[in-house]
């Protein structure tokens, strides 16, 4: 009797998590990996430390190589693109990177095909190679460093958090930077009020902060290397260009094979990461929806998290498990030259455009005690609601100590916990890490008093 084949499209943080959950439940299971790229299971957050060279080797960046998956039973076939998926015959083709192709079957699959860049439609953009993938960051460091002390000009195209961490990694590097947004603000994430905070980061590092700007050009020379960024203002010298303008599931594959695709353009999937209408088809990660539990709609948002648990889920429940995914709410952090970021929830422009009432308080506080040495500044932003005072988001901007009292906040948002109550949660204290009042514990009873 021959095995049952579990194929997994796509190797990183969601297929491999699927691979490695599923092998662990069932020993006697084939598995197949399809990777386009050299490297497994690397971590994509750690690309701008690699290019502004906080961290040296690239390979710190991989958390399970190829070779160690083999070893652990799971079939990885790098540098192989899948480009069919034929659900009726349980069939993907997949083509080898010296482009033969060959049919490889399936019992069960899970798609993990992620996300891909979305550069700007403008001349130019397609000379520029998004440095999403540990290789592509590898050839981007390389062009920086063969610049030495000519081409010290980069432009980075893009204000997210993705364009302000490559901006610092640049900025690390030496070189001139100016960061060029459409939008009137940086950190779409964040409350316009919040964000300033972090324009401001970037603004004391040398960062050039070009807002409402829209890039109509990339210049090039005859060789196809960029010259110059263009807008309908202004030119700005750019031996390097760095896009960070966002990402989108990549879903033509699956979308092709008649998948459905929801509103957010993300695979649509239920809780136990099954794909509707195909018995043993599962998708994971960047490519696919979430139910968000604050909004009550299914969201797309792309972080590593999601991504490794929606992968272990979809591995369990390929094997005959039952384990479900509960929901997100949009808990993120970052790290802004001096300041750290966190959200979670949602904040009040979100609120707005989803027709939800709210109430809003901002503070300004410490990280510390005030007499303690390395005390910064730390704003703190809560979202309630104002019949019940649920809080529904909150927001941090800070220096060291202030990004992961997000998860706190993040905490009482998936728990539905009133502010009133926040405000008086039995949080430690001591004169390194706080007052005697935590910063939440204050914007929580300010938060409270607006109810």
């Amino acid at each position: 009797m021959a095995k049952e084949r579990l194929a997994i499209v796509g190797g990183d943080a969601a297929g491999m998590s699927a691979a490695s959950s599923a092998r662990r439940r069932d020993p006697d299971l084939e598995i197949v990996a399809f990777e386009r790229g050299p490297y497994t299971s690397y971590s994509a957050c750690g690309i701008p430390y690699f290019v502004g060279g906080l961290v040296e080797d690239a390979d710190r960046l991989i958390s399970r190589s190829p070779d160690e998956h083999r070893a652990n039973g799971i079939d990885v076939r790098t540098r192989c693109d899948v480009v069919a998926i034929d659900l009726g015959a349980r069939r993907l083709t997949v083509r080898s990177a010296a482009g033969e192709e060959a049919q490889e079957p399936f019992d069960q699959l899970v798609v993990a095909t992620g996300a891909e860049a979305v550069p700007p439609p403008i001349p130019g953009a397609e000379a520029i190679e998004p440095a999403q993938t540990v290789d592509a960051a590898q050839r981007l460091r390389a062009a920086l460093e063969r610049g030495g002390r000519t081409g010290r000009n980069a432009v980075v195209i893009g204000a997210g958090y993705i364009g302000l961490e490559m901006a610092e990694a640049l900025v690390d590097r030496g070189l001139n930077v100016t960061m060029i947004e459409m939008a009137a603000q940086v950190m779409a994430t964040l409350d316009a009020d919040m964000a300033e905070h972090a324009q401001d980061a970037a603004e004391g590092h040398g960062v050039r902060v070009v807002l409402g700007a829209a890039v109509e050009e990339i210049v090039l020379d005859e060789a196809g290397a960029p010259v110059a960024v263009r807008t309908a203002e202004d030119r700005f010298e750019a031996d390097h260009v760095v896009i960070g303008t966002g990402s989108k599931p990549a879903v033509k594959l699956a979308e092709a094979a008649g998948l459905r695709v929801g509103d957010s353009g993300a695979l649509r999937v239920d809780d136990r990461q099954r794909c509707p209408g195909h018995d043993g088809v599962f998708a994971a990660g960047d490519c696919t929806e979430s139910h968000h539990r604050v909004l009550g709609s299914d969201v797309n948002i792309q972080l590593g998290t999601h991504a490794n648990k929606q992968g272990r889920i979809a591995g369990i429940n390929a094997t005959g498990g039952d384990d479900r995914f509960p929901g997100v709410i949009g808990t993120a952090v970052s790290k802004i030259f001096r300041y750290e970021i966190g959200r979670t929830g949602i904040g009040e422009r979100e609120a707005q455009q989803a027709g939800i009432e709210v109430v809003s308080a901002t503070i300004k506080d410490r990280t510390r005690a005030g007499y303690y040495p390395g005390a910064g500044p730390i704003w703190v932003k809560l979202v309630a609601a104002p019949d019940s005072g649920r809080l529904l988001g909150g927001q941090i901007v800070g220096v060291e100590g202030a990004a992961k009292r997000i998860d706190v906040l993040a905490t009482a948002v998936w728990a539905g916990l009133p502010v009133h109550e926040l405000a008086l949660l039995d949080l430690s204290y001591a004169p390194p890490f706080s007052g005697v009042y935590d910063p939440l514990l204050i914007a929580a009873r300010a938060t409270a008093k607006l109810l």
